[in-house]
């Protein structure tokens, strides 16, 4: 359904997007994740041709979406970050308006509008001005008006920014139930949202795609290290450094204070594959530390992004890309705020 090759966005000496190449199949939900500044909206509106790349090539179906980008957009429901919306227009009104601009025959559109409206949960406020409505509730009409035409690819960008817990589950029931029907691209810094909706992830920072697979194979495979959780009694200052110095120990990754008298903490210690669990136990045992809890961990998104997005930044220029799962090569500095001025009009 996609493809995209070598894509790149420069704005003068800044590199927002660095040679991105990934590609979707049809009925696949991918989850797109990055801290901010990423990339990932400028890499979203190359893909839905609100931008043009300096290099790359982005496929959508048949369709190449750099040469000929209003064909590309037929194919498309997007739902940008700052949903663009006549505010003046009552509910109906506004998606009759947006379904006539994106070619639903006439004797289609109060279909295309009643199924849009179920689907974002939003009938009940049909006939209300937009301007009157919440931001949650506008978000939701952002939802429908990608939807109207019925389009085989939905691009999403922060689609549950400032719902309310209740709305952000029915949008999340939403893009699961696609997945097989619809090709979805979810971009999110919600490390849940995406746990649970999407089948694949796409990690960038920097401009550059550093971390690609199921959720579940990334945290299987994060950069072979293991996440040991010690709960011990003892102070907190010794306790770490008697951690840090024990071989295979890579750092400290959490401390938490459970009890103050006696003294109770929780150390977690990201650390080397391997027979670390037992040095801990041995160095403790040797300092007369008395251990509560020693386990180990298994690695949540959470640890995988955080792993993926800081490890440069605390290796320096010179750290090794090519050592992270997923990983494109050396990391560029970029703003995704570059170019991204508000569309007047949504895709």
């Amino acid at each position: 359904m996609i493809r995209v090759e070598h894509l790149t966005k420069r704005y003068g000496e800044r590199t927002a997007v660095d040679d991105i190449s990934f590609s979707v199949e049809a009925g696949e939900v991918i989850g797109i994740l990055g801290p901010n500044g990423a990339g990932k909206s400028t890499t979203l509106k190359m893909l839905t041709g609100y931008l043009s790349p300096n290099d790359g090539r982005v496929r959508i179906g048949d369709v190449d979406a750099v040469a000929d980008p209003v064909a590309a957009r037929r194919l498309i429901g997007y739902l940008p970050e700052s949903v663009p919306l006549y505010r003046e227009l009552r509910v109906t009104e506004y998606l009759r308006y947006r379904a006539r601009l994106k070619g639903v025959a006439r004797r289609a559109l109060k279909g295309s509008v009643d199924r849009a409206l179920e689907l974002a949960n939003i009938t009940d406020v049909r006939d209300r001005i937009i301007g009157q409505l919440s931001k949650g509730y506008r978000s939701r009409v952002g939802i429908a008006d990608a939807l109207v035409a019925d389009p085989p690819l939905l691009v999403l960008d922060e689609p549950t920014a400032g719902l309310d817990p209740n709305q952000i589950r029915q949008v999340r029931d939403l893009i699961r139930g696609m997945a097989g029907k619809k090709t979805v691209l979810l971009s999110t810094h919600i490390l849940p949202e995406v746990e649970s909706t999407c089948g694949r992830v796409l990690i960038i920072h920097r401009g550059r795609l550093v971390g690609e697979g199921a959720p579940g194979s990334l945290r299987a495979t994060r950069a072979g290290q293991q996440v040991l959780s010690v709960e011990a009694h003892g102070e907190r200052g010794k306790l770490e450094a008697l951690l840090t110095a024990v071989p295979g120990v890579l750092r400290i990754a959490d401390v938490t204070m459970l009890q103050s008298d006696p003294p109770l903490v929780r150390v977690r210690i990201e650390a080397e594959p391997g027979e670390v669990a037992e040095a801990v136990f041995r160095a403790a045992s040797s300092a007369g530390v008395v251990l509560r809890e020693l386990r180990r961990e298994q690695a949540s998104l959470e640890d995988v992004f955080t792993n993926l997005t800081t490890r440069d930044d605390a290796a320096g220029d010179d750290a090794d890309a090519s050592s992270i799962p997923g990983a494109k090569g050396e990391e560029l500095g970029s703003e995704d705020n570059l170019g991204s001025e508000d569309n007047k009009e949504s895709a």
